[in-house]
C-alpha cells in the first residue's frame, strides 16, 4: 500500500548482486555506518548527504488524476549534482514491490541501482534510459496503487514542478556551464555576471553561514570562506555547491595579473582525422578534482631509494609457507604497512588542510589507488596500521575487484587520510603524483630494478631498489617533516621486521 509515514525510503540498491543503500529519514543526523547482511553490504547514508528539501520524497498526489507517488532523482553519493539513467529494469505496466531494482543510475563516482519505494504499478517512466545528466530531484517516474489506473498516466507529462528547488539554480541565476567545458577550461575565466539582486544573502542565527552540507564539504577542500559568497542559488538564499564552484574570490591589488584564457574554438583545427570522445561523468570528477588540487594546493616533492631485498626474500617465504592457507602478498601490500606505520610516526602528515585549521586524524586510512578502465578511483583501506600483512593483501583485492565493477559504495573512497599510488608493475621507476585533497600527501611508488649498492661489508653488491616520492601540500608538511616520515619508511621497508614491534 502506499503510505505517507514510512521513516525509511530506500533509494538504491542492487538486489542479489550484494549492493544495498538505504537513507534513513531520520529527524537526526546519524553517522554513515555500513553493516553485513545474507543479501549483501547495506549502507546506511544520512539524509543530510541529500541536499534536498523534504519534499524530495515520494508523497500521495492529488489532482484530476488519481492517487499517485511521484519519484524523483535521489542524491546517491554525497557529491552527486547530476545523474544518467543507464537502463530501466521495470517498464510501464508492470507491477513493482518495495525493494524491486526500479533502474541503474550513473553518479558521479559509480553506477548504483536505484530500488522501488513503494508498491504499485509503474504508471510512467518519465525519463527515458540514455538520458544523461539529469538534476537531482527531477521527476523519474510515477507509481500508482491499482492497475486500471495506469492509463490514465499515458498522456502525463511532467511541468517541472518536481525539481527540488535546493538542488538546482533558480531560473533567475546565471545558466551554469556544461560539466566537460568546465573539466577543460583554464582559470582565469570570463567575470560572471552578478547574482540576482532579488536574492539576498540570508544570515543564520548566531553568524552562521546559511550553506548545504555539500556546500561547506566543498569549501572546506577547496579552501573557500563562505561568508565571501554573497548570495546563494538555494532555497531562502542557501549557498549550494554549484554557488562554492562558481565562486571567483577578488583578488587583491597585489597580484600578478594573468593572462585570460583562450576559447578552444580559438585554437588551430586539426588538418587529420580525429575521434571525439564523450567524458564520462568519472572523467569529469577526475579532471575538476585534479585541476584544483594541482592549482590550489602547494606541492613541493621528496624522493628517497629504498633497498627492498629483505621485503622480496620476506614476501617470497611467507608466500610459500603459507600457500595452503591461500595467503599471496604482493610488494604494495608491505608498502601499504609501511607507509600507514609511517603515519603513526609522524601524524603531521597523516593530517587535512581545512582552511581554516588542520585536521590531524588518529588512524590512518590509507587510499589505494586503482585503475578502474574508466579512471582512477581510491578505496580506502581504513585503520591499515593495525591490520596484518595478509588482512590488507585481502581487503585491497576485494576493494579493488569491486571497484572495477562499479560496485563500491561511497564511504568506501570518499575521505582517506593518505594515498598511496603505484605505477611499479607497468615499468615505471620514478614519477610524482598530484594530491587528494583535502589530504597533505600521496606516495608516488616506483618499480624495484636491480642496481650496484655498497654491501653490508663495504663491498660491491647487486640489489633490487625502489623509489619513491611523496607529493606533500607545504600548507601543512614542512620539508624537514616529510623527510622525516620518508626516513621512518625506508626503515620499515628495508627492515621488514620491524614492522611487528
Amino acid at each position: 500500500m502506499l503510505s505517507n509515514s514510512r521513516n525509511l525510503v530506500r533509494l538504491a540498491s542492487r538486489t542479489r548482486s550484494g549492493v544495498k543503500t538505504v537513507v534513513a529519514a531520520t529527524r537526526h543526523p546519524a553517522p554513515v555506518k555500513q553493516t553485513q547482511h545474507d543479501s549483501g553490504l547495506h549502507t546506511h547514508v544520512d539524509r543530510e548527504f541529500l541536499r534536498v528539501s523534504p519534499s524530495f520524497f515520494p508523497r500521495r498526489q492529488f489532482s484530476d488524476l488519481p492517487p499517485h507517488v511521484k519519484v524523483p532523482l535521489p542524491a546517491l553519493s554525497p557529491t552527486m549534482e547530476l545523474g544518467t539513467i543507464v537502463s530501466w529494469e521495470k517498464k510501464e505496466g508492470d507491477q513493482v514491490s518495495e525493494g524491486d531494482l526500479l533502474c541503474e543510475i550513473e553518479t558521479d563516482k559509480a553506477t548504483m541501482g536505484f530500488e522501488t519505494p513503494d508498491e504499485g504499478y509503474l504508471a510512467k517512466i518519465v525519463i527515458e534510459a540514455g538520458s544523461k545528466d539529469i538534476p537531482i530531484g527531477k521527476l523519474l517516474c510515477i507509481i500508482v496503487e491499482n492497475q486500471e489506473d495506469v492509463e490514465k498516466f499515458k498522456d502525463y507529462e511532467d511541468d517541472g514542478s518536481s525539481v527540488v528547488a535546493a538542488s538546482i539554480p533558480t531560473p533567475a541565476a546565471a545558466p551554469p556551464s556544461p560539466p566537460a567545458a568546465a573539466a577543460v577550461a583554464s582559470p582565469p575565466v570570463p567575470a560572471a555576471a552578478p547574482p540576482p539582486a532579488a536574492r539576498p544573502k540570508v544570515p543564520a542565527a548566531g553568524g552562521r553561514v546559511f550553506a548545504s552540507p555539500a556546500a561547506k564539504r566543498l569549501a572546506a577542500e577547496k579552501g573557500v570562506d563562505l561568508s565571501q559568497i554573497q548570495a546563494g542559488s538555494g532555497m531562502d538564499g542557501m549557498i549550494t555547491s554549484k554557488d562554492v564552484e562558481s565562486f571567483k574570490p577578488v583578488a587583491s591589488p597585489a597580484s600578478v595579473p594573468s593572462m585570460p584564457a583562450a576559447p578552444l574554438s580559438s585554437f588551430p583545427a586539426v588538418s587529420g582525422p580525429v575521434t571525439d570522445i564523450e567524458a564520462s561523468n568519472v572523467r569529469k570528477v577526475i579532471a575538476k578534482r585534479l585541476q584544483q588540487s594541482k592549482q590550489t594546493v602547494p606541492h613541493y616533492y621528496l624522493t628517497v631509494e629504498c633497498n627492498m631485498e629483505k621485503v622480496m626474500g620476506l614476501r617470497k617465504e611467507i608466500n610459500t609457507s603459507y600457500e595452503k592457507e591461500g595467503v599471496k602478498l604482493s610488494v604494495n601490500d608491505f608498502i601499504i604497512k609501511a607507509a600507514a606505520l609511517s603515519c603513526k610516526r609522524v601524524p603531521a602528515c597523516n593530517s587535512a588542510w581545512m582552511d581554516t585549521f588542520i585536521r590531524q586524524h588518529n588512524t590512518v586510512d590509507m587510499s589505494v589507488a586503482v585503475d578502474t578502465g574508466n579512471g582512477l578511483i581510491t578505496p580506502i583501506v581504513k585503520n591499515a596500521e593495525s591490520k596484518g600483512l595478509a588482512e590488507i593483501s585481502e581487503t585491497v583485492k576485494e576493494l579493488a575487484g569491486r571497484a572495477k565493477a562499479g560496485k563500491l559504495q561511497p564511504q568506501e573512497f570518499q575521505g582517506g587520510s593518505f594515498t598511496i599510488s603505484n605505477l611499479g608493475m607497468f615499468g615505471i621507476n620514478q614519477f610524482t603524483a598530484i594530491i587528494n585533497p583535502p589530504q597533505a600527501c600521496i606516495l608516488a611508488v616506483g618499480g624495484t630494478e636491480k642496481k650496484v649498492v655498497a654491501g653490508a661489508d663495504g663491498q660491491p653488491a647487486v640489489a633490487s631498489m625502489m623509489r619513491v616520492t611523496m607529493s606533500c601540500d607545504h600548507r601543512v608538511v614542512d620539508g624537514a617533516v616529510g623527510a622525516q616520515w620518508l626516513q621512518h619508511f625506508k626503515k620499515f621497508v628495508e627492515n621488514p621486521q620491524s614492522m611487528l614491534l
